[in-house]
C-alpha cells in the first residue's frame, strides 16, 4: 500500500469520519419517522434542545485535553440565572446584569482553577465541591421563586431566530465560538501547549510550557462560557429559576467524549465535539418525534457516554498490541548480506 492510499485509510479511520457517517444515517433515519423532521422549525427546535450543553460543551473539551474536569458547569448555570433574575428583579438594566453575570462565571472559573493548579486538588474533587457551593449560593440569592417578565428582546434572542433563516439565535454563538476555540486549539501554540499538557504535564513543564497559568485560564473559560449558557437558558424559558441546569453535565461530557476526546487527555478536536452535539440533537429530535419516553433518551444518553469511553480505549489497546506485532516481526541486524551488515529499509 502507497502512502496516498495508507492516508486515505488513515482519514476513513478518525473519529469523526466515523461521526459523520452516523450523523447522516439519523438524518436519514429522521425522515422516515417524520415528515416534518427536515423542516427548518423542527431544525431549530432540536438544535434549541441541547444549545445550552454544546456552548458549554466547547471550553469543557480543551480542559479534558489537558487532562483535568470541571464537573461544577451546571451549578454555575444556576447561580448565573438566579443573579440575573435576582438583579433584573432589583431594576438593574438587563444589559448590565448579564455583564456582572459574566464576571461571576470568570470568577467561579478562578476559583476553581486556583484551588488545582495552586493548591494542587484534583480537578474531579474540587470540581465535585463547588458545585454544592454554587448551587447553595444560587438557593441563597433567588430562593424558591421565579424571576419572570424579562425585556421583548432579551426572551426574543433566546428562542428566536436569525431573520429569513431557521437558525436559532443562540447556535449563531455557538458557532463563533466553536471557530475561536477552533482556531485556538488548532492553529495557535497556545493549542500546541493545551495538546502537550494532556499528554504529558511533567515533559510539559519542563519544556518551558506554563501549565498552571494555562489550565487556569481554561477553568476560567469555562465558567464564563457556563455563565454565558445560563444566561441563554434563561432567555429561552423566560424564567430564572435557582433550579436551572440541574443534570447539563453529563450531557456536557457525553457530547466532549462522544466527539473523540481522550477522558485521559491529549486527544480531540473541535470538529469532533461540534459533530457530536449535532449527533445528539438529530438523534434526541428523532427519538421525541417518536414519542420515546424522556427516561429511555436518558438511558441513550448513558449509553453514548460509556461506547464513547469504550471503543477508543479498545482501539488504543488494538492498535498497540498491533504494533508491538509489528515491531516484534523486524528483521534482526545482520539477517541479510553478510554478519553484522544492517538490514536494508
Amino acid at each position: 500500500m502507497n502512502g496516498r492510499a495508507r492516508r486515505w485509510v488513515a482519514s476513513l479511520g478518525r473519529w469523526e469520519v466515523l461521526l459523520l457517517a452516523v450523523l447522516i444515517a439519523l438524518v436519514v433515519y429522521g425522515t422516515t419517522v417524520s415528515p416534518v423532521f427536515l423542516t427548518g422549525r423542527n431544525f431549530a427546535n432540536a438544535i434549541s434542545a441541547v444549545i445550552e450543553v454544546a456552548i458549554m460543551s466547547l471550553p469543557m473539551a480543551l480542559i479534558i485535553i489537558a487532562g483535568e474536569i470541571d464537573l461544577s458547569v451546571e451549578s454555575m448555570v444556576g447561580l448565573s440565572a438566579s443573579i440575573l433574575g435576582y438583579l433584573y428583579a432589583a431594576g438593574v438594566p438587563i444589559e448590565l446584569a448579564i455583564v456582572v453575570v459574566l464576571i461571576v462565571g470568570a470568577l467561579g472559573g478562578l476559583l476553581n482553577g486556583f484551588l488545582v493548579t495552586r493548591i494542587g486538588l484534583p480537578s474531579l474533587v474540587v470540581t465535585l465541591g463547588t458545585p454544592a457551593l454554587y448551587r447553595g449560593l444560587a438557593l441563597v440569592v433567588l430562593e424558591s421563586r421565579g424571576i419572570s417578565q424579562f425585556p421583548e428582546w432579551f426572551t426574543g434572542f433566546g428562542f428566536g431566530t436569525v431573520p429569513g433563516l431557521p437558525i436559532p439565535w443562540p447556535f449563531v454563538v455557538y458557532l463563533a465560538l466553536a471557530f475561536v476555540l477552533a482556531v485556538l486549539l488548532h492553529g495557535t501554540w497556545v493549542g500546541r501547549e493545551i495538546y502537550a499538557i494532556g499528554k504529558n504535564q511533567a515533559a510539559a513543564r519542563f519544556s518551558g510550557v506554563r501549565v498552571a497559568r494555562i489550565k487556569l485560564w481554561l477553568f476560567v473559560l469555562s465558567g464564563t462560557v457556563a455563565a454565558l449558557a445560563g444566561v441563554i437558558l434563561t432567555a429561552r424559558m423566560a424564567s430564572a429559576r435557582a433550579d436551572v441546569g440541574t443534570g447539563l453535565t453529563l450531557v456536557v461530557v457525553t457530547i466532549v467524549l462522544l466527539g473523540g476526546v481522550d477522558i485521559f487527555g491529549g486527544r480531540g478536536t473541535i470538529p469532533g465535539v461540534v459533530l457530536a452535539f449535532l449527533t445528539l440533537a438529530v438523534l434526541g429530535n428523532a427519538l421525541r418525534l417518536t414519542n420515546v419516553s424522556s427516561d429511555i433518551q436518558s438511558i441513550v444518553v448513558g449509553l453514548l457516554l460509556i461506547v464513547s469511553v469504550v471503543i477508543p480505549t479498545l482501539a488504543r489497546r488494538a492498535k498497540g498490541a498491533y504494533d508491538r506485532a509489528q515491531g516484534g516481526r523486524r528483521l534482526p541486524t545482520g539477517s541479510v548480506g553478510g554478519p553484522g551488515e544492517m538490514a536494508s529499509p
